[in-house]
């Protein structure tokens, strides 16, 4: 592929939670389409480090960048950091997330629900704050938040406070759009089914069994389990210009889930 046919050559993005994962197949497909990465990570650099030889080893450009997005100071220094680096960001994907299951909330502890609500909640908030500013200066950007079916009501058991946290980044999504709009910034969001990733296949009581993935499969209309690549086509999709008169809007890609609580709005 020569450089005039890239999606996103030239552009900048920053992808969070990018060491493993969804985040891992966006930042790799990104780079592959042209663009400079800033792969972020919290905890697990040996991972990162991976992702970032894959993308070099490719010929594309990605670096690795530290931060607990939960933390507003830290996010600031990341995003200052990529922008030294590679210029003003273009591209951001809020993917950065946790997930703690309960068998219900009652029994869920404040630790975990904070927890899930400082990362997956605030830490979009903490990201769009940090990149929003120069994109509306620049009129023009892509925000890219990754929520989840489970914020749309699936019957999926354990999964109420993550489920809710998720609902609140597709409410966040529509309004940002509404205020991002007049900058000529999109802001869209994903909504996964069940990918195949490491925290997908586990569970509260250790790795998921055959039967049980099976099980998830059959909830599909296609009857099987999705990869981390449909996800990061999906999100390429929306980064590249493809998508310029898009914005407010959620794309399902779960196989066709039919595991809805119910038809209620």
């Amino acid at each position: 592929m020569n450089d005039a046919s890239r999606r996103l050559e030239k552009r900048v993005a920053l992808i969070t939670g990018a060491s493993r994962g969804l985040g891992r197949a966006m930042a790799i497909r990104f780079a592959q389409e042209g663009a400079a990465v800033g792969i972020n990570y919290c905890t697990n650099r040996e991972a990162a480090e991976g992702v970032a030889r894959t993308i070099v080893s490719a010929d594309g450009k990605g670096s690795l960048v530290q931060a607990d997005v939960a933390k507003p100071d830290q996010v600031q220094e990341m995003v200052e950091a990529v922008t030294k680096m590679y210029g003003p960001i273009d591209i951001l994907v809020n993917n950065a997330g946790v997930a703690v299951a309960s068998p219900t909330l009652m029994e869920a502890s404040w630790q975990d629900l904070d927890r899930m609500i400082d990362v997956n909640l605030r830490g979009v908030i903490h990201c769009v704050r940090a990149v929003g500013r120069q994109m509306m200066e620049r009129r023009s950007g892509r925000i890219i938040n990754i929520a989840s079916i489970a914020a749309l009501g699936t019957s999926f058991l354990g999964t109420t406070g993550y489920a809710a946290t998720k609902a609140a980044v597709i409410s966040l999504t529509k309004r940002l759009a509404l205020e991002f709009g007049p900058y000529n910034v999109t802001v869209n969001a994903i909504a996964p089914g069940f990918i195949r990733t490491d925290m997908a296949l586990s569970s509260s009581t250790g790795p998921r069994t055959r039967g049980e993935l099976e099980a998830i499969a059959r909830k599909t209309m296609l009857g099987r389990l999705g990869e981390p690549e449909d996800i990061a086509n999906t999100a390429l999709f929306l980064a590249s210009d493809e998508s310029s008169f898009m914005t407010s809007q959620v794309l399902t890609v779960d196989g066709g889930r039919v595991d809805f609580l119910s038809h209620s709005a």
